[in-house]
């Protein structure tokens, strides 16, 4: 029991405001609902959705001048007309090759 009493405990580890601040930074690092690991976890997630609306503002972009081209003459009307929606003349046949299927 006297070797109990022997130990001296730093008087820092005794006063209150450093038990309290240690308390609190404790609290806010592991225990509380936005910690560490959760702010790490919207940073990344806030990361992925920066480089998704990047994407989306180019292929916005992208589309804009997609209508503008089409929009300027009907010759570029026409072969967009063809190409996406296989659209023909009346005196054309029209015929659609695709791949064989991936197995």
């Amino acid at each position: 029991m006297s070797s109990l009493k022997s130990i001296k405990i730093p008087s820092f580890l005794k006063n209150f405001f450093f038990i309290t601040g240690c308390s609190f930074v404790i609290w806010l690092a592991f225990l509380d609902k936005t910690n560490l690991m959760y702010q790490y976890q919207f940073r990344a997630e806030e990361k992925k959705l920066e480089a998704q609306k990047e994407f989306f503002i180019s292929e916005i972009k992208k589309t804009k001048e997609d209508q503008q081209e089409l929009l300027s003459s009907p010759e570029k009307q026409e072969k967009f007309a063809r190409e996406k929606y296989f659209m023909k003349r009346d005196d054309e046949d029209l015929f659609i090759i695709t791949p064989a299927p991936q197995q």
